[in-house]
């Protein structure tokens, strides 16, 4: 009979480099510390420490297409974030009215 132990143990092993390079490559590890200017901003995305990321991060995506992993409990940066959904809401009001 052939052993299934060694194929399970490189398995196991693949998937877990797999898991930790693309946690560490995807992952806010620390805040920035400055606050950055509004018009730079092109979006944003959320991070979930319970993805596997060690923290709650809003990363807002620049124009340059840089990534700024910031603080969701400061007031600037949900502002930022309330005043990009406005902005989408306006965007989404024009499309549909358009024939």
């Amino acid at each position: 009979m052939v052993s299934i132990r060694a194929p399970v143990i490189a398995i196991t092993l693949l998937t877990v480099c797999l898991l930790a390079t693309h946690t560490s490559a995807e992952c806010c590890r620390k805040y920035m510390k400055s606050k950055i200017p509004f018009p730079v901003i092109r979006g944003y995305s959320v991070q979930d420490h319970r993805e596997m990321c060690p923290i709650n991060a809003i990363i807002f995506h620049t124009k340059r297409g840089r990534k700024a992993c910031t603080d969701p409990a400061l007031n600037w940066v949900m502002d930022y974030v309330n005043r990009l959904g406005k902005e989408a809401q306006i965007v989404h009001m024009r499309t549909a009215k358009a024939p």
